[in-house]
């Protein structure tokens, strides 16, 4: 039954064998009205773990085509609210993202837009970074205004059946909460390199093909191709993210959290190189 007291928002969690991480994420969502997990065919105790703490578990099985994931949700699962939130199962929404979105979602007060873009608090070699580079994600929705754009990336190694590193398109004003998701991967420290290496491999991919380079430069921001069009990423992406965002003062997180994400930047130039090189032999 619909209990008029909890948020009326139902969070789409994704998984993919997280039996270690997911039953610290589901407490979390306690005050949301709806929350379904959508579960792409998990091998460990995932699905069992979130239906035995009473959580609806949806399964995904991509294809191979589109729509991915999270456009597949949009589509083809049914909600309570219009409004959804994407959430990983490494993500928890903070005591003031909570406290906002009750706020915002009273019964009387209809919103203003159609997406809320929510900043991620990381925390990294176990300790929450407050400084330094700052990821933020189009990750509240009106699910009747939103679209996960086609990249033309079913080709690309990397993401696979997941959207990758682009925003929703939505039909509407685009506003910034001021709580934040906070970000804690309860994994070993080598599954975040695991992970970006595959993610640099599909920056790679969009980077050395026409269309979808075009189509990524298109939705990044300002800010974003101005960065795209520089020399020197990673040292520049270090500069920006320790120096000049403060990084250092998060300590040695910081400093590991901002030569991972510039090191991340040299794989995806390195890659960029060697397709390119490739390419040249091939035709020589």
């Amino acid at each position: 039954m619909k209990t008029t007291e909890l948020i009326p928002i139902t969070v789409l969690v994704q998984t993919l064998n997280e039996e270690i991480g997911i039953r610290h994420c589901l407490e979390k969502l306690k005050r949301f009205d709806e929350v379904i997990v959508v579960d792409s065919n998990s091998t460990d105790s995932t699905a069992s773990i979130c239906e035995s703490l009473g959580f609806s578990v949806v399964s995904f099985t991509w294809d191979g085509s589109y729509p991915k994931k999270k456009q597949w949700q949009l589509e083809n699962v049914s909600t309570r609210n219009e409004w959804v939130l994407f959430v990983d199962a490494d993500e928890t929404p903070s005591a003031e993202l909570l406290a906002e979105l009750e706020a915002l979602f009273s019964p009387d007060l209809p919103q203003a837009c159609a997406a809320y873009e929510i900043e991620l608090d990381y925390v990294f070699a176990g300790r929450p970074l407050k400084h330094g580079h700052r990821v933020v994600k189009r990750a509240l929705l009106n699910r009747n205004s939103a679209r996960f754009p086609e990249m033309d990336d079913l080709d690309a190694p990397g993401m696979g059946e997941l959207e990758g590193h682009y925003q929703p398109e939505v039909h509407g004003k685009v506003l910034r909460l001021s709580g934040r998701l906070v970000h804690e991967d309860k994994d070993p420290v080598r599954t975040w390199f695991d992970r970006h290496n595959r993610y640099s491999d599909w920056e790679a991919y969009l980077r050395t093909h026409p269309k979808t380079k075009r189509m990524t430069r298109e939705r990044r921001s300002s800010q974003g191709k101005i960065f795209d069009l520089m020399p020197f990423k990673p040292l520049i992406f270090f500069f920006y993210s320790y120096v000049f965002r403060s990084g250092w003062r998060d300590g040695r997180a910081g400093f590991d959290y901002a030569i991972a994400l510039s090191t991340y930047y040299w794989q995806i130039e390195l890659k960029v190189r060697e397709i390119l090189r490739h390419r040249r032999e091939v035709r020589a």
